[in-house]
């Protein structure tokens, strides 16, 4: 099987004492390709060191995450401007909005948002979405700024149908990742009936593991529990599963 990761943080300091040790793991069992989403400007060497080490199987994008937009949220986009200028990425992200641990930023994370929207444009990149708690609010974003065209992901979805089918009407795949392991999650109800063209998979190690590693640190091989997870709920094999969604990946990131 040929699986595509789209979006994890291996350059996380929780993969500081076997990071080499997991991904060739990952990679041995037909986990070939990882695509790794920014936080700030602190993430940057971090990130460049690991698609470094592994050229052919791992790839950098560029973007401020939300929980990062504070009072110098101007200044982080200006460094994440001068690196989209200097550096090839696979897409802009991880960008949108997170109004689930605090509001207190929420106007400057839309401003960001939109901001990094125009960079997707003008780069003509993807976009890699986080959506926590901001689904509607970024659906109502992405309707107004529709001239700007953006395609990509919304990472870690774990809305509703009737959200998937928004997102999809709008162009976007759904990231799917641990969460439709969990049980009353809901989302396995959804991923039931959403199309397997419009979905990508992704682990967004170390976090959110699937079952039965909940609650644990996430590693890149766990990516094939929620693939085994997706091949149970459509009644497909696996090797079907990755293969549509590895093909969904090269397509959102213009892989040869």
């Amino acid at each position: 099987m040929n699986i595509t990761d789209t979006h994890t943080h291996l350059y996380a300091e929780e993969f500081n004492a076997d990071r080499n040790l997991l991904i060739q793991d990952a990679i041995s069992k037909g986990v070939t390709k990882f695509f790794l989403p920014n936080v700030d400007s602190s993430s940057f060497e971090a990130m460049y060191k690991v698609c470094a080490e592994f050229p052919e199987n791992c790839f950098p994008m560029m973007g401020l995450h939300p929980c990062s937009v504070k009072e110098n949220y101007m200044e982080e986009l200006d460094k994440v401007k001068a690196e989209l200028e200097n550096k090839k990425f696979s897409a802009i992200g991880e960008i949108g909005m997170d109004l689930y641990w605090d509001k207190t930023f929420a106007r400057e994370q839309e401003v960001a948002f939109i901001v990094q929207l125009h960079l997707a444009m003008i780069y003509k990149l993807p976009v890699a979405i986080h959506s926590r708690e901001a689904t509607d609010e970024i659906i109502i974003i992405l309707k107004k700024h529709s001239q700007l065209h953006p395609k990509g992901i919304f990472h870690c979805f774990s809305g509703n149908l009737e959200q998937a089918k928004e997102i999809i009407d709008l162009g976007f795949f759904l990231g799917i990742g641990g969460v439709v392991s969990f049980k009353n999650s809901g989302l396995d109800k959804v991923v039931e009936q959403i199309d397997l063209k419009h979905i990508v998979l992704e682990t967004d190690a170390p976090y959110l593991a699937p079952v039965p590693f909940r609650g644990k640190r996430n590693e890149p091989s766990y990516i094939l529990n929620v693939l085994k997870k997706i091949s149970e709920l459509k009644n497909i094999p696996e090797e079907e599963v990755a293969r549509v969604t590895s093909e969904n990946a090269q397509n959102i990131f213009n892989l040869s």
